[in-house]
């Protein structure tokens, strides 16, 4: 089973070596990694090229923002299963891609996802927020609920059946394409129970009042889009983060 794996970067020179890193020694041997970056002027074109021979491919020219450089990267995907990491994060430990591999070895799964911290920008050894997905539910949408993206992976064919990132999208476009293939009742989605990845804080949703603002209008509007509720439900979504201030990982071997 072949895992692609999309990851878009820009302006990332310090975080890159790390993620590429956390791919490298992944367990799981069948691995596509696409790179797709916008354009950048500092040092993390010339870091991707060292160590180009270890990706599927790898492209540098302007984009239209995050989801702009993800679909270019769902273009190129030849793979099974699609997932998505960012350039300033990692994959919490070295057989995460091994045990997404094993959840989809069920035919009947058409996505899983597990859980995810958040950790300092510049301590990636300090946790943060623990962002605890638990078990999938439909009714659990209604209440705002959502897996972390970065956790999130879905087989190639449903991609190819629904689609890609919204454009019109320029912050929610992952939640939306997140409920897209939730809903599409097309099978089982598995729930992983541990860490798959770290997250260093400092979002583009949280850098700005004008951005969480923006943020809310657009999950909104994703909520209404799909039918799961209203202001209630983004509410309940946003509420639910203050939780993740106040749980911490069980398992430290997979977080440390």
């Amino acid at each position: 089973m072949k895992i692609s794996l999309v990851t878009a970067t820009f302006q990332c020179e310090s975080t890159i070596g790390d993620c590429l890193a956390s791919v490298a020694r992944q367990t799981q041997r069948d691995i596509e990694h696409i790179v797709i970056d916008g354009a950048s002027t500092d040092q993390t074109m010339p870091i991707l090229l060292q160590q180009r021979s270890a990706m599927a491919a790898l492209v540098s020219e302007p984009d239209h923002g995050i989801y702009d450089a993800l679909n270019k990267g769902l273009a190129l995907c030849t793979g099974d299963i699609i997932g998505v990491l960012h350039g300033d994060d990692v994959l919490a430990d070295e057989r995460v891609l091994e045990r997404v591999a094993a959840a989809f070895a069920d035919s009947a799964v058409v996505a899983c996802y597990g859980d995810l911290v958040y950790v300092a920008k510049d301590d990636p050894a300090r946790v943060v927020r623990y962002w605890r997905s638990g078990e999938y539910s439909e009714s659990r949408l209604r209440r705002g609920w959502m897996p972390p993206h970065p956790t999130f992976y879905a087989r190639r064919s449903i991609y190819q059946r629904l689609g890609v990132f919204d454009l019109n999208l320029r912050i929610a476009a992952d939640y939306n394409t997140m409920l897209m293939i939730l809903l599409a009742r097309a099978g089982t989605v598995a729930y992983l129970p541990e860490v798959l990845v770290r997250m260093r804080l400092g979002g583009v949703s949280n850098r700005s009042l004008a951005n969480m603002l923006r943020k809310s209008r657009e999950d909104l509007w994703v909520i209404r889009r799909h039918g799961i509720g209203g202001i209630g439900t983004l509410i309940c979504k946003n509420l639910s983060k203050v939780g993740q201030f106040i749980f911490r990982p069980p398992n430290k071997k997979q977080t440390s």
